[in-house]
């Protein structure tokens, strides 16, 4: 979810840490090793516990209880949630006027039904009679509107407000602090809502399954404005139960939910140990990603895994990202050079034994507007010198680039990290672009919530990053990530014709013209090499016998409750 962009989840394991910042939301697609853990800001030890008995974790099995390995959130604030560790439970504690099935249908969530204007700008909602916040009080129209207006306040800075509400009629005046209220959310009476926009949106009930659409508790938040998230009061399928930070997580089935009671009771999130394989295979998880240490015996028609294991696609892309506001990124070419002289499918192939595919393009497959002939620009180190030569930048003796202006230009690629290397896949990079170009590119780690703040501020040359689309949607992408008026454009990318193609799709009411002007727009975009598209994902995961009906959804949506654990 984040776009912005849905995952501190471990979609993979594999052995070096591949970053993805997503589709929100933001992701850390661990190529082996564990996530790292973030602090919830009381400087205790212990984080935040309910302080009840103890509940276990170390293996032991319960009837209803679910036991995953995760880390701990970067936020449980749905509204400025941009990760999709933190989203992981977000969805499952908190909820909007719409969600998202496990069959990725657009359906109502806290809404009972939807009356759309003839001309597609007002939607008006009724709420569901038997929605209520875990505390047991009903929601009401006024909190939908509060919630809103909270996501979309001055005061809140919200990272992702804008470019997942500002289809709503005064929201951006809201955010920059030209209007007290947001005047497009309109209360008819305690049970109906009406939402205008301000032009008819295909995609609007797509985005209120966003986290920062999601509904919180008013009263909560202004009795406690530091600290609610420590248990907050959602109205989701769990309610949070502890929380020990470093250590363990704990949802509790919400038997009052309008949608229907859970059919797990417990899921336990244990957020530290070793190997989660090994734990696995201990009998103290569930559920086990797999790393590129042992995908051969996951493989393995013979192997004890082999029975357990299965692959769900991703819509997810990682990819290397330039500034293009900044030398020498402003130079196409350069870019350009950069994705020539890359072997991707090698090192996809190679070094992580086909567990990632070779991106063909920015959409991935299974989405809208997706077409499997690669778009991408091929390893080809004869085009990529031809490429560096039509810029306006030449190498140094010492591996930099001198510009125009006569200044001489180091390039940084960051990522995601804290060891003695870079990633597996980032050294392979490193030295074809110092063999094929004799461009020496420095690389810098850094820790993932810095990492974040940096790529939100415009303060990266270049960096691994990804995305993770957020509802199965191009605009989930293509506009939040690429229009030059978008808070979530990174990379200061900016192209008229491009800009110009996109707000067309997004009022666009012919589904086969919207998407062909999607298809146009990535064309467009990856031409322009703003991103060097890497690899789509695959989750690779092998599941106890006792779990029934899990699944790896290819975004961040809820899905505990539709799981059983029979023991």
């Amino acid at each position: 979810m984040s776009g912005q962009n849905r995952l501190l989840a471990i979609m993979l394991g594999v052995l070096a840490a591949l970053v993805l910042v997503v589709g929100g939301l933001s992701a850390v697609l661990l190529l082996g090793g564990e996530g790292g853990n973030s602090d919830d800001g009381d400087g205790g030890p212990t984080g935040v516990s309910s302080g009840g008995e103890d509940n276990g974790g170390d293996g032991a099995s319960a009837s209803g209880r679910l036991r995953l390995a995760s880390t701990d959130p970067v936020t449980l604030d749905p509204h400025v949630a941009g990760d999709a560790g933190s989203a992981e439970y977000i969805v499952e504690i908190f909820g909007g006027l719409m969600t998202i099935t496990p069959d990725l249908e657009i359906v109502p969530d806290l809404a009972d039904s939807i009356e759309v204007s003839e001309d597609g700008m007002q939607y008006t909602f009724t709420l569901r009679e038997d929605a209520f916040f875990h505390t047991g009080r009903r929601v009401s129209a006024q909190d939908v509107k509060y919630s809103i207006e909270r996501a979309a306040s001055q005061e809140l800075s919200s990272p992702v407000a804008v470019a997942y509400l500002g289809d709503i009629v005064g929201v951006r005046e809201k955010f920059f602090g030209l209007a007290e209220q947001v005047e497009g959310v309109e209360v008819i009476d305690d049970r109906t809502v009406r939402f205008t926009l301000d032009a008819p949106k295909p995609y609007f009930l797509a985005k209120l399954t966003y986290p920062t659409a999601f509904v919180v508790d008013q009263q909560q938040i202004e009795a406690n404005p530091q600290n609610w998230t420590r248990r907050p009061n959602g109205t989701g399928p769990y309610e949070l139960s502890e929380w020990r930070l470093n250590e363990r997580i704990v949802l509790e089935a919400n038997e009052d939910y309008h949608l229907g009671a859970p059919n797990v009771q417990e899921v336990l999130y244990l957020l530290s140990g070793g190997s989660a394989l090994t734990r696995f295979e201990n009998d103290e998880l569930d559920v086990s990603f797999i790393t590129v240490n042992d995908i051969d015996r996951a493989r393995d028609p013979n192997s004890d895994l082999n029975p357990l294991y299965s692959t769900w696609p991703q819509f997810t892309i990682s990819y290397i990202a330039f500034n293009t506001n900044v030398p020498p990124f402003e130079d196409a070419d350069v870019r350009r050079a950069l994705a020539q002289s890359i072997d991707r499918r090698r090192v996809s192939e190679v070094t992580f034994n086909s567990m990632l595919v070779p991106a063909t393009g920015v959409l991935a497959p299974q989405l809208p507007g997706y077409t499997p002939d690669d778009k991408t620009f091929q390893f080809d180190p004869e085009a990529a010198r031809a490429s560096l030569e039509a810029s306006s930048y030449e190498v140094t003796e010492d591996g930099r680039l001198l510009g125009p202006d006569g200044n001489t230009y180091n390039i940084t690629v960051t990522e995601v990290g804290g060891g003695a290397e870079a990633r597996i896949d980032t050294q392979a990079f490193l030295e074809q672009w110092r063999t094929e170009l004799g461009i020496n590119v420095e690389i810098r780690q850094t820790d993932f919530a810095t990492f974040l703040a940096d790529q939100d501020a415009g303060r990266l040359q270049m960096f691994n990053a990804g995305w993770i689309m957020d509802y199965p949607d191009p605009e989930s992408i293509l506009d939040l990530k690429f229009h030059s008026e978008s808070n979530l454009n990174d990379i200061e990318y900016t192209n008229e014709e491009v800009n110009g193609l996109l707000e067309a799709a997004r009022v666009e009411q012919d589904p086969e013209r919207r998407i062909q002007l999607y298809q146009e727009a990535e064309a467009l975009i990856i031409q322009d090499a703003a991103w060097i598209p890497l690899y789509f994902s695959d989750s690779h995961v092998v599941v106890n016998p006792a779990v029934e009906g899990w699944f790896e959804p290819p975004i961040v949506i809820p899905r505990l409750r539709f799981v059983e654990v029979n023991r």
